[in-house]
């Protein structure tokens, strides 16, 4: 029952994040506040993971390579498939559920403790949608992030196999076009706007439902990252057997 409580409020509580809106001009500034927090603020460790991890799922692909038989295109085309499919969209959104995700609970959960959510829904606002209403339009531009991240790690990919002598130059990239679909774009994309929307929320609410003192902050951060982390998997595969299966 505990379970399905929760559900319900998490529910409740995205019916009155679009309930009463704040002013325009206030939400404005709000959503460049967050972009620059949540997305921008994350742009360097993602970068830092995405280059290096492709290049390690380069190199472990090339060094698994011991049959002469097998083209030397799958090096590119391995790193391409992973990165694109899965480590961009499903790892680096698992790795923001603990940067971002925390920061939005305790953020929200220090406001809570502090009696910040209570003064203002003493003076009229929608608390609900003043605090996660800028978030949730903030993390619409994750999919840039991603973006990002693929393009790094399919470059940290060419780095490791064309400097480390495993690949030249032009297989490598023979091997990036080989048997490429659009559709996987499609759904790496698709994903990474519903992990966006689930790294806006699922923090969001164990933030403002949290009872107790600075303490109950740092678990409430915690569990906010097992069950976003969760809440990502379960959809990760709920959407790759939709889509893909």
């Amino acid at each position: 029952m505990g379970y399905l409580h929760s559900i319900g409020e998490y529910v409740i509580m995205l019916k009155g994040v679009f309930g009463r809106m704040t002013k325009r001009t206030v939400l404005k500034e709000l959503i460049f506040k967050e972009i620059d927090q949540l997305i921008i603020g994350s742009l360097g460790i993602v970068a830092f993971l995405s280059f290096f991890i492709g290049g390690v799922v380069a190199l472990q692909t090339a060094l698994n390579l011991n049959n002469p038989l097998i083209p030397k295109t799958l090096i590119a085309f391995a790193a391409r498939q992973s990165i694109i499919l899965e480590f961009s969209p499903t790892f680096i959104s698992i790795i923001m559920a603990g940067k971002v995700g925390s920061f939005i609970t305790s953020s929200i959960g220090s406001m809570r403790v502090t009696e910040q959510i209570d003064a203002l829904e003493v003076m009229g606002v929608n608390s609900l949608n003043y605090l996660i209403f800028p978030k949730i339009i903030a993390m619409l531009t994750y999919p840039f992030v991603i973006a990002i991240s693929m393009f790094l790690g399919i470059f940290g990919a060419y780095a490791s196999a064309v400097l480390g002598g495993f690949v030249g130059s032009d297989t490598f990239i023979s091997g990036l076009q080989e048997d490429f679909q659009g559709y996987q774009l499609f759904y790496a994309f698709f994903k990474t706007f519903l992990f966006a929307i689930i790294l806006a929320t699922v923090p969001s609410y164990h933030g403002y439902y949290m009872t107790g003192g600075s303490l109950e902050v740092g678990k409430a951060s915690t569990t906010s990252f097992v069950w976003t982390s969760v809440v990502i998997i379960i959809t990760n595969y709920i959407v790759t057997q939709l889509l893909l299966g």
